[in-house]
């Protein structure tokens, strides 16, 4: 029997750390053993993980000793923070750090970082067809994680930059399902005009990931990027058309408009969208359907994430 290898998971009770927990628990051919990484291991959901037989560890992304002790003895290392639970890319930096250094200091062999571009390289700061936000990013959700990259390069510790792309799942959770508008019709809105856009269910990034640690470090040092599928809005409608069985129309506001919308983030979106519209051959490019299918071959369309979700997808 091989070696069982422990992969340590932050923010294992989240959306990205929770699919590779579920992910490795239900790996019945390598000898992955999860060790779940969450700051409230009283919680419901770390409680659910430990009944599973999952080894919980108490670890916050601000204590870098806390990260240390819980990477101690782990093969690997999925490492992810959560900017919308602060809008902070300063203290995303600050956390990143602390995991890069903690990983060095327990002499982890494999991290697989979730991370995503950095815009200021195609867009700078001086260019005024995007705002610039926080007098220092243009899209800080991006912008942070793609800056943070420097400090696994920095340590040294073999690590893959793992870029996933839209969920599907922020058409459940994150306020963008369709909302019927003056006349009626359910409507799904995002400033891509006739663009598409990568999107990939959560339950597959889980298992891309798993995928990325299956080949060792073979991928190290280069970014891997995932997605389900690449649609338009009108592909996206047209879809939830079918699955949710009356008519979704896609709306597509200019990125002004939708900057202006005034909820939390909407300045930050508006200009995630309009990056995603004008540099769309890059941004897809780095989010290939081919290597998600190789790294996972029960990779899903968008239809068939629709096919087991459709009944969670409220119309406004």
């Amino acid at each position: 029997m091989a070696e069982e290898k422990t992969i340590a998971v932050v923010g294992a009770t989240g959306f990205q750390g929770g699919s590779l927990v579920r992910a490795i628990l239900g790996n019945g051919e390598g000898p992955y053993r999860v060790r779940a990484l969450t700051r409230k291991p009283d919680s419901d959901r770390a409680r659910e993980l430990a009944s599973r037989g999952v080894e919980v560890i108490q670890a916050d992304l601000d204590d870098r000793m806390s990260l240390e002790k819980a990477f101690r003895g782990a093969e690997g290392a999925f490492c992810v923070t959560n900017f919308w639970e602060h809008f902070d890319p300063e203290k995303e930096g600050a956390q990143t750090r602390n995991m890069a250094e903690a990983a060095k200091a327990a002499g982890v062999k494999h991290v697989v970082w979730s991370t995503l571009e950095d815009v200021r390289e195609w867009v700078p700061l001086s260019d005024d067809r995007m705002p610039t936000l926080m007098e220092r990013y243009k899209v800080p959700h991006f912008d942070g994680k793609g800056a943070a990259d420097r400090y696994f390069q920095d340590s040294g510790v073999p690590t893959t930059y793992f870029r996933v792309a839209f969920y599907w799942e922020n058409l459940i959770h994150f306020g963008m399902n369709p909302k019927r508008g003056p006349d009626g019709v359910p409507t799904i809105t995002m400033p891509l005009g006739d663009k598409k856009l990568p999107g990939i269910a959560v339950e597959d990034i889980g298992r891309c990931a798993l995928g990325v640690f299956k080949k060792g470090t073979e991928l190290a040092g280069e970014a891997v990027g995932v997605a389900g599928e690449h649609l338009t809005g009108d592909e996206m409608a047209a879809a939830l058309t079918e699955a949710l069985g009356l008519q979704v129309r896609y709306h597509a506001p200019s990125p002004d408009e939708f900057r202006g919308y005034g909820f939390p983030g909407a300045e930050d979106l508006g200009n995630m969208f309009q990056f995603i519209r004008d540099f769309n051959d890059e941004h897809r490019a780095a989010r290939a359907v081919e290597t998600a299918r190789e790294l996972n071959p029960e990779l899903l369309s968008f239809r068939e994430w629709l096919a087991e979700h459709k009944d969670r997808i409220r119309v406004e």
